[in-house]
């Protein structure tokens, strides 16, 4: 009996290890993989922007009269100071970026005076003038190497300007405003580099030439000395260089 019993425990046992060696042996799904690593943001330079700018301009004009033949103002003016603000919108077809800008600045006083022209028996006359403001309204097209963007820009420009003012500092006497428009349009051409160097901010340098059409004006016959006389802008043209600085919002991929 009690041999009964010791084989029946030893079976037990023995089916007991089977069991357990069959259940190891059995095959279990692999646990899941983790996802692979999302792939970088793809950077573009499309979409819409807005941003400010400071810099410097410098002006350039000639000013003659047809009474005297007299040039009354020849040569580039003191530079000036200029700061403002921009928006454009810009598309992007593999490297080649094209979109369009706005931008609007204030000038300081920049003393556009003439030299002086000396009328025998009438005294030495000058002619003075500023520019108040600056805007222009252009195409923007370049080439996208990653962050950096080296681009061109061609369109227009509109600048405000004071009205003339004629002094004969021989006499004192003085005459202001004999303007029929202070607003000047001309034909702008510029070139710049543009670099994001974080998430939606980028900033730029450009230089953009401003060609003014030319005015003319007639001063009234009452002023002594020149009454009559009409005066001719010409060779009018505003050189500037801008520091900006832009937020983009973009809504194609993001940087």
């Amino acid at each position: 009996m009690r041999k009964l019993f010791h084989a029946s425990a030893m079976l037990s046992v023995l089916l007991s290890m089977a069991a357990n060696a069959a259940d190891m042996a059995r095959p279990y799904p692999a646990p899941p993989l983790a996802p692979p690593p999302s792939p970088p943001p793809i950077f573009t330079w499309a979409g819409f922007y807005l941003g400010g700018n400071i810099g410097g301009a410098w002006v350039h004009r000639n000013v003659t009269d047809s009474l005297f033949g007299q040039n009354f103002d020849d040569g580039n003016t003191n530079g000036a100071f200029i700061g403002g603000g921009q928006l454009g919108l810009n598309a992007q077809f593999t490297n080649f970026v094209v979109g369009v800008e706005w931008d609007f600045d204030w000038a300081g006083n920049n003393n556009n005076t003439g030299n002086g022209v000396v009328i025998p028996g009438s005294g030495n006359f000058v002619l003075t003038s500023n520019n108040r403001w600056i805007t222009t309204l252009a195409a923007r097209f370049g080439w996208a190497y990653g962050p950096w963007l080296f681009y061109g820009k061609a369109g227009g420009g509109w600048a405000g300007n004071n009205d003339f003012t004629l002094t004969n500092v021989t006499t004192g006497a003085s005459i202001t405003g004999f303007n029929d428009n202070n607003n000047s349009t001309g034909w702008l051409l510029g070139a710049g580099i543009e670099w994001a160097f974080v998430r939606s901010w980028s900033a730029k340098i450009e230089y953009e030439y401003l060609g003014l059409n030319s005015r003319t004006f007639v001063i009234p016959v009452g002023f002594p000395g020149l009454g009559g006389d009409t005066f001719t802008t010409s060779n009018r043209s505003i050189q500037m260089v801008k520091l900006g600085i832009n937020y983009r919002f973009n809504w194609i991929s993001g940087y």
